[in-house]
Formats: C-alpha cells, sequence, structure tokens
C-alpha cells in the first residue's frame, strides 16, 4: 500500500512537471498519455475530447484508462436488455454509454482500458490488437493468445479477454478495447445479466463469451506490468520515447471544456435516453391473497420514455378513474423506477381510503416498478 502511495506521488509529481501550455506539442509522431482519475465518464469524455480537439495528422495517441466499477454499453445499446439495472443501483456500480458501437462491457479496477487515436485514413484495429498480443508475448512467450476475425484476442483459444469497439468521425478515429488482467468475474457475470423479460428492440446485442483473467494464467501479470509492456511496445513501434504522460481529466486548462463532455455522459438523457425504440410485453404474475393474478402489460418506450402504455387488469379490480390516471401519467414519463415511484406515490394520495383498495393498487406499482 505505501509502496503504490510513492508510486501515485510520483505520477503526480511528473504530471505537475509537464508544462501544460506545451503539453500536447512536446511529441512528434505519438503520445502516450494515462489518465490518474478511475471515474468511467470522466475517462470518456477525455476520448471525445482527445477525438474532436487534437490534430491526428501530427501525432497518433493511445490513451491508458482504468475505471472504478462500472458497465459501459455501446452508442445503439439498449440498458435493460444488456444488464441487471436492479443489482447496479443495488452495487453502487455505475452505468455509462460510450460514444462508439459495439458491447457491453464490465469495468473494475482489474480491467485494463485502451485507446488508439489516429486520422481515419490509418484506422487500422487489427493492427492495434495485434501491437497488444506481441506485448503480451515479448512479456511470456509460452502465453496462447491470438486475435479472431471478430476483433476479439482470446486467450487459449476460447476465452476472451478483449474485446473491441471504435468511432469513426470524418477525418479523425479511435478504436478503443478493454484487457482482463484480474477483473471480479463474479460481478462481471452478475450484472451482465439481463432479468428483464418480454424486451422486443432493435438495438445492437452484445455477444456472450466465455471470460479469463490474464492473472489466472499467471499472477506476475499485473495491471502495472501489462501496461508498461503495452506502452513499451507502442513507443516502439512509433519510434517514439517510452514515456507515459499523466493526466487530470478535471483539469480544464489543459482540457478546455472537459468538464461539460464529462456532465453530459452522466445525464439520464444520454445514458438512458439514448436507447433505440423498444417494446415491453410481459405479464405479472401478482400474488394476492389466495389466488395469483396474470397481468398483462405492453409499453411502447421511446427516448427511454413510455409512448404507449396498456394494463390488462380483471374486472373491478381499480375504478376506472384509478386505472385511467395510472395509464395517462406513465405515458410520457421515463422508463424509470425513481421517477415511476414519485408518480404511483402522488397518485395513491387521491386513492379512496379504502385498505384493500390501497392494497391492490401497491401490489400493481410494485410490480410495475420491478419492469423497470
Amino acid at each position: 500500500m505505501v509502496l503504490q502511495s510513492l508510486k501515485n506521488c510520483l505520477w503526480l509529481s511528473c504530471v505537475l512537471r509537464t508544462p501544460k501550455a506545451c503539453f500536447w506539442s512536446t511529441a512528434s509522431g505519438g503520445l502516450i498519455i494515462q489518465s490518474i482519475s478511475n471515474d468511467v465518464y470522466q475517462n470518456l469524455a477525455v476520448e471525445d475530447w482527445i477525438h474532436d480537439h487534437m490534430d491526428l495528422e501530427k501525432q497518433q495517441v493511445l490513451f491508458l484508462w482504468r475505471n472504478s466499477p462500472a458497465v459501459v454499453i455501446g452508442r445503439h445499446q439498449n440498458p435493460w436488455q444488456e444488464c441487471n439495472l436492479r443489482l447496479l443501483r443495488q452495487k453502487n456500480i455505475k452505468l455509462a454509454r460510450r460514444r462508439s458501437g459495439g458491447g457491453t462491457v464490465y469495468h473494475d479496477l482489474g480491467n485494463i482500458n485502451l485507446t488508439f487515436f489516429t486520422t481515419r485514413k490509418k484506422y487500422e484495429r487489427m493492427e492495434n490488437l495485434k501491437l497488444i498480443v506481441k506485448a503480451l508475448k515479448a512479456l511470456r512467450p509460452q502465453l496462447d493468445v491470438q486475435v479472431t476475425d471478430r476483433y476479439d484476442i482470446l486467450l487459449d483459444r476460447q476465452y476472451k479477454i478483449s474485446g473491441t469497439a471504435a468511432k469513426l468521425g470524418r477525418t479523425s478515429a479511435y478504436h478503443h478495447c478493454t484487457l482482463l488482467c484480474n477483473a471480479d468475474k463474479f460481478v462481471l457475470s452478475s450484472v451482465l445479466k439481463s432479468p428483464y423479460k418480454g424486451l422486443k428492440s432493435n438495438a445492437t446485442p452484445s455477444v456472450p463469451a466465455s471470460v479469463k483473467n490474464l492473472f489466472e494464467e499467471d499472477p506476475s501479470l499485473t495491471s502495472e506490468v501489462l501496461l508498461d509492456a503495452i506502452a513499451k511496445e507502442y513507443a516502439g513501434q512509433h519510434q517514439i520515447d517510452h514515456h507515459i504522460t499523466l493526466i487530470n481529466p478535471v483539469d480544464e486548462t489543459l482540457l478546455p471544456g472537459i468538464s461539460n463532455k464529462t456532465k453530459e455522459l452522466q445525464t439520464w438523457e444520454w445514458v438512458y435516453g439514448k436507447t433505440p425504440k423498444f417494446s415491453v410485453s410481459t405479464c405479472l404474475n401478482m400474488a394476492y391473497k389466495d389466488s395469483v393474478l396474470d397481468i398483462k402489460v405492453n409499453m411502447d418506450v421511446k427516448h427511454g420514455r413510455i409512448e404507449v402504455c396498456n394494463i390488462d387488469l380483471p374486472e373491478q379490480w381499480l375504478p376506472q378513474g384509478l386505472y385511467s390516471e395510472l395509464v395517462k401519467s406513465l405515458t410520457g414519463s421515463k422508463f424509470c423506477p425513481n421517477e415511476i415511484t414519485t408518480l404511483v406515490t402522488t397518485l395513491l394520495r387521491v386513492c379512496p381510503q379504502d385498505d384493500e383498495l390501497h392494497s391492490r393498487w401497491s401490489l400493481l406499482c410494485e410490480n410495475m416498478i420491478r419492469l423497470m
């Protein structure tokens, strides 16, 4: 712990010694930078900033970063389809939507993230992945690692240790990928398993795969060792100094406008509201007294908000006026447990003072909230 703290201090002092005014122009041909933050939104914002602001004709960039526990979905994915949102909330694991395509990944400090920035003309993710494999082989020649046609890296020809995604702009591009070092596989498998039933969507689905940590293969392959090896290989291929410059993603003097990019990535409108239109068609099996009621629910959700809502209740189970008010209130609301909880609590105040009616109302609302 003391050694790690000393190492962090050395990194920070290195950043402080870097002249900010000439930071982006000090290296020609290539630049290796690493974030000192473990916040997923801040690190994704750095990607956006580099893509939008740097002259990648003059120098290519390798960005190294790690996150505290987070689930990151692709630009065109449905979070309800991709992960267990209730479990994420319980474990206080962040959910982020990146600007690149591809599938969903779990991040923690045992997961390394690498982003390769180039001009669009020079974009070549297969070469980037081969660079990573070469760095791994330089460390441990006996490792059986190879790149697939799907741009994954496999260990022992069956375990996925790296997934990949990309963003192609008009003139700039980046390819980013993960590398499993010592991630919590139990949490990974738990949070990437959606419990939601009856979802229909044209969103990009993830492709499940068996995974394995490099640490399981060789405990000496720590995140620090792997990051350094990849940086060394990158430096060698680009004929630049093997030097990693540390940056702070909240530094507005170094990255003007970065805070606005970070805030946007945290908004509900970006994380959930950018979800492609989807429908929910399911049956709520509600135990009430000595019977089980099958309540059919059909919803259309657009931009994360309920566009159409139909709830097929038994006749006389709720007063027609209360049922109509519920459907009316749900329509246009966020498909979100917090918002729906507030909504149904408000409606409960105008519900007739009848204990059985309150029980039925509460039971229905609890089940509706579980859908989200």
